[in-house]
């Protein structure tokens, strides 16, 4: 920790001319004030407005007690506007803290982009990853009253189709995206699955798509859910970008694993094994990808 000299608030304001010094967490930086006044409701606005007094080492510098290595990234974008990032950037995690710690808001809205854009795999990740998937599906018949008024009830039957889907991945970070892809859909609204144990890789799905004889009300009074796949769309609503998910239902196993496969060949999976007939994919049985 460096010697700190403190703050003299009647002359602080004064005290700050181009260009400026920075110590960023032992990191040393050289910007100017237009820069660092660009976004003028953030904190560093606030600081280089003169409205938060600074602290400098004893080598003059500005002191930030902040991470040093990714405030570069929060430099640039202030000074051109624009997130560049390296390829293969693993530190968006770290960079979003920090944004949210200087209160940059167009910052944070460029991130949320950028990982709505940017494949999980590109953020890194363990080549010679794995997921197993087995899919089974059952017919059920289910015998339920109709009410037409009352004391007037009509039995009626229908089939339903349950579906169940095993699946192991050895990546957990590709699993929790599984669990945002992926969503119940509940009388209580949507609801994210969870892997079966915290400590394994393990998820099941077990969903039962409404047929259109079914009323809603014994649909819910069976304890049936539907399962929902969305994907995040930046949208713009009183000059604020939200992420918003719009859920489409998935009505049979062929277009759950064809969800599965844009997800997974996504994140640089490569289908390694199908069972029964590799030809026909959708009807698989059993799944195998390997990443690469």
């Amino acid at each position: 920790m460096p010697n700190l000299n403190s703050p003299d608030d009647t002359s602080n304001r004064n005290s700050l001319q181009d260009p400026v010094s920075l110590n960023v967490g032992g990191e040393i930086y050289t910007t100017t004030l237009g820069t660092l006044t660009g976004c003028r409701d953030s904190m560093l606005g606030a600081m280089f407005t003169g409205q938060i007094p600074v602290l400098r080492d004893n080598g003059g510098n500005v002191f930030i007690d902040r991470d040093g290595k990714v405030f570069r990234y929060i430099l640039n974008y202030l000074r051109s506007s624009s997130l560049d990032l390296p390829e293969g950037f693993s530190e968006l995690a770290l960079l979003r803290r920090e944004a949210d710690f200087f209160q940059i808001r167009p910052l944070l809205e460029e991130i949320c982009r950028y990982e709505a854009s940017v494949p999980l795999s590109l953020r890194g990740g363990p080549l010679g990853a794995m997921i197993v998937l087995n899919v089974d599906s059952k017919v059920r018949v289910l015998h339920f009253n109709l009410r037409h008024g009352p004391e007037n009830y009509e039995l009626r039957t229908c089939s339903v189709r349950a579906f169940t889907v095993d699946l192991f991945c050895t990546w957990r970070a590709f699993l929790a995206l599984l669990c945002e892809r992926f969503s119940y859909r509940t009388p209580q609204g949507l609801a994210s699955p969870c892997p079966c144990n915290p400590t394994q890789n393990r998820l099941k799905l077990e969903w039962v798509p409404r047929p259109d004889e079914l009323p809603r009300d014994q649909y819910d009074k069976q304890r049936y859910r539907g399962l929902t796949i969305s994907y995040p769309e930046l949208v713009q609503s009183h000059d604020i970008m939200n992420m918003q998910h719009n859920p489409s239902d998935i009505v049979d196993m062929q277009g759950f694993v064809e969800e599965l496969l844009k997800v997974s060949l996504a994140e640089g999976f490569k289908v390694d094994l199908v069972t029964p007939d590799p030809a026909e994919i959708l009807n698989c049985t059993s799944l195998r990808l390997v990443k690469s």
